[in-house]
């Protein structure tokens, strides 16, 4: 079953950039993930942080 697979993607032309592309997304949202939380306010954590414990 692999082997069918394998031959029908290495006859596709260009094939081999979209691994390249995949990882190069999953890369960006990740590291821009980070920087979001990295540059988060404190004040704002805080009050994330007490959320589950409020009455309201």
């Amino acid at each position: 079953m692999l082997k069918f697979i394998k031959h029908h993607m290495e006859t596709i032309g260009g094939i081999e950039i979209y691994p390249l592309i995949s990882f190069c997304i999953f890369f960006a949202f990740f590291l821009g993930l980070f920087v979001y939380v990295a540059t988060m306010r404190k004040q704002y954590v805080s009050e994330l942080e007490n959320l589950p414990l409020t009455e309201n």
